[in-house]
């Protein structure tokens, strides 16, 4: 049943919202931040906690966060899934600071291609327990398909997300996490048909992100996928300085869905 996901973004230390596809590694002057918290990393962590809100991720948007990423894991150690610059060699060691899950992106599509050998290595560092590995997906639309978007959603890749490359990936993972990077920050509504195309591809657990901008993009994105994906609202939401939904909205969301028996 389709609930809401909570995040953590990291940017140079700090908790932000940022518009994806302004984050650039070679131009950082075009970068957009929506806001950018007072609190540490730390008491978002504890907030979802007291809350229950499991699943959430916490992604390291560039260097200098891992000292926040690691605070974040010790506030709820095996609540949370980090990601960003995650591969074969530290996957296991963001496990043991605490990591419920590590998601992985960009090291999985070097020279913009998917390499089954990464995913093979990063699985062998696991231990060969797919529960422990997130794929993350983020893409950008093409005419009417979608890419894998890595390195920060600026380089589009030759992966596109149909139901046979999702396919070849779900037995090798727990759940997906996909970032619409074109709508990413920029509170104007989901992208509708993905959506709803997740729904149809997918087996596993999958988060979507991207252009949420009320509580009712839950309901949106609950009838669109027939409950089969979840949401993760960013920009928007009220403690990360947006105005168009409050935190207790989602918790209220996710303990309505839980009693009518969707079950988490």
């Amino acid at each position: 049943m389709t609930r809401f996901r909570p995040c953590i973004d990291l940017h140079a230390g700090s908790v932000k919202q940022i518009v994806g596809g302004t984050l650039s590694t070679t131009t950082p002057s075009v970068l957009k931040t929506n806001w950018t918290s007072e609190h540490p990393s730390a008491f978002y962590a504890s907030l979802y906690k007291q809350h229950n809100l499991s699943g959430a991720h916490v992604i390291m948007l560039g260097p200098g966060n891992e000292q926040a990423a690691q605070e974040a894991l010790a506030a709820w150690k095996g609540g949370m899934q980090v990601g960003g610059g995650i591969t074969e060699k530290n996957a296991q060691e963001w496990i043991e600071r605490g990591a419920e899950k590590v998601i992985v992106t960009s090291y999985l599509f070097p020279s913009s291609t998917f390499s089954q050998e990464r995913l093979h290595a990063i699985l062998h560092a696991l231990e060969n327990d797919t529960s422990k590995l997130v794929i993350d997906l983020s893409c950008r639309r093409k005419g009417e398909k979608w890419f894998v978007a890595t390195d920060k959603w600026q380089t589009i890749t030759d992966f596109e997300l149909n139901k046979e490359s999702i396919a070849i990936l779900s037995p090798h993972c727990s759940e997906f996490l996909i970032h619409a990077a074109d709508v990413e920050g920029l509170q104007r509504g989901i992208d509708h048909e993905l959506v709803a195309k997740l729904s149809e591809w997918c087996t596993i657990p999958v988060t979507y992100a991207g252009g949420g901008r009320s509580i009712a993009d839950l309901e949106l994105v609950k009838e669109l996928s027939k409950g089969k994906v979840d949401l993760t609202i960013g920009s928007a939401l009220d403690i990360f300085g947006g105005e168009g939904v409050r935190f207790e909205e989602c918790v209220e969301w996710n303990a309505a869905q839980q009693q009518a028996g969707g079950g988490f």
